[in-house]
């Protein structure tokens, strides 16, 4: 039996990742602040993201361990909150790699999150993992810091895996619900000037992708995990419109935008950053994806 760990599994893509090794019969081990029971194939450990303890022995002999934690970045960003996104995943980075550093029989591979944010703001350059240009400000520095508590680690037994992540639409997380709330009341227009770039992809392809990694013994480093097919901020809005048949999609304005954010506890860069992120490297290694295309993404998941 294949044995997989899952830090920060309580959350949306960890979640889905569950669900997915647990219907293959695989033995899930997941790392996780709450007090949950075991059930099935799925036992729970209890760590603070920081500290070695009894979850370390989960990592012996795992097939995989991804390591997804951190605090949301959809929050405001203020001190408080900007040093919890920075030591929820710097930290549980390092306490992952110290372990494996310890294990008798390490993880056979590794794969820790990361963010395609890390990319400068691009109306115009496709980003790839081989000729992308990383951005400026805060987003930027905690990706860069994340992926650099990566690095660190020289682990010659364990393959490690960096997933540079676009924005994953889901069922049950992700910023679908809230999207289609706005083309349901009618304010589903263009945000902001509706050009910037969305990277985007489907939760099924999500989990099939770290599958695909994990069973790929020859992949190692940086990928971008996102759609091929890149749209802009209109064309999602368009689509959603058409999905919850709502003609009439008012447009938001940047300062409209920065009220809303403001009163919701959120920040604009999350809508207004154009991220034009593109998956070579899975494309290249022969990865098929299954929803490559907004439109069927969006029939799909609102079925």
């Amino acid at each position: 039996m294949k044995k997989i760990v899952i830090a920060g599994g309580s959350g949306f893509l960890g979640t889905c990742l569950a669900s997915f090794y647990s219907r293959k019969g695989y033995e899930i081990s997941i790392l996780s602040r709450r007090h949950t029971i075991d059930h099935g194939n799925i036992a729970y450990y209890k760590w603070d993201a920081k500290n070695p303890g009894l979850w370390t022995d989960a990592l012996e002999g795992a097939d995989a361990i991804i390591n997804l934690n951190g605090k949301s970045v959809d929050c405001r960003y203020t001190e408080k909150n900007k040093q919890l996104i920075y030591d929820t995943r710097i930290d549980a980075t390092l306490a992952i790699g110290n372990a494996i550093v310890h294990c008798k029989q390490p993880p056979k591979v590794w794969l820790n999150a990361a963010s395609a944010t890390i990319y400068r703001h691009s109306l115009d350059k496709d980003m790839t993992e081989t000729d992308g240009e990383t951005g400026t400000g805060f987003s930027v520095d905690v990706c860069k810091k994340w992926e650099a508590a990566f690095n660190h680690f020289n682990l010659p037994m364990t393959r490690k895996i960096t997933l540079r992540t676009g924005i994953v639409l889901g069922r049950s997380g992700g910023p679908l619900l809230p999207l289609r709330n706005l083309a349901k009341m009618g304010m589903g227009g263009k945000q902001g000037s509706g050009k910037q770039y969305f990277s985007w992809l489907h939760e099924n392809d999500f989990v099939h992708i770290v599958d695909f990694l994990i069973n790929n013994r020859t992949s190692c480093g940086i990928y971008n995990v996102t759609s091929p097919s890149v749209i802009t901020n209109a064309q999602l809005m368009r689509v959603l419109r058409d999905a919850v048949g709502m003609p009439l999609g008012i447009p938001l304005t940047k300062p409209v935008l920065e009220l809303g954010a403001w009163l919701i506890g959120t920040e604009t860069e999350l809508i207004l950053k154009s991220r034009k992120v593109i998956p070579e490297r899975l494309l290249s290694e022969g990865y098929k994806f299954y929803f490559e295309h907004i439109n069927a993404a969006i029939k799909d998941l609102m079925a």
